[in-house]
């Protein structure tokens, strides 16, 4: 079984909570340095509009970013202590997302997507195109091609 480092699981599952965290403090400290009056309301304002922004795109994506080991046989998403196993041929659609280097999973009979790592990093064809010359590219290829999944 192939999984993806735990390290960039958790730091793109926590990356935009902590930008938050850091624009909401920002808007405080400038509050209290240089008080709220004039075009310092702006700023604050600014920053506060900008926190809350990644703070909703945190609410977004710790739904849908998952730790997966893909192996021959089966598919694991690992979900805290409970896992959920799945055969291949429960698999919808799997692709790789060039620009973010995210696989997208869909299962049959679910309608939300689950979005994962690649095992290692993926290097760019030609700047642009990301292929998953990994390990877990090779299984999940083998196995597109095997269950005709899209």
């Amino acid at each position: 079984m192939k999984e993806a480092n735990p390290a960039k699981y958790h730091l793109a599952r926590y990356f935009f909570l902590g930008l938050a965290l850091i624009q909401f403090t920002v808007c405080i400290a400038f509050a209290l340095r240089f008080g709220t009056d004039g075009k310092n309301i702006g700023i604050i304002v600014l920053f506060l509009l900008l926190g809350m922004l990644c703070l909703f795109t945190f609410f977004l994506v710790l739904n849908k970013v998952k730790r997966v080991a893909i192996g021959k046989n089966k598919i694991v998403i690992i979900r805290g202590r409970a896992h959920q196993r799945l055969s291949w041929a429960d698999v919808r659609t799997l692709r790789l997302i060039p620009f973010f280097n995210v696989y997208k999973l869909e299962v049959k009979g679910s309608p939300d997507a689950v979005y994962f790592f690649p095992s290692k990093n993926i290097d760019p064809a030609f700047g642009l195109l990301a292929k998953d010359t990994t390990k877990m590219g090779e299984i999940v290829e083998q196995r597109k091609k095997e269950y005709h999944i899209r």
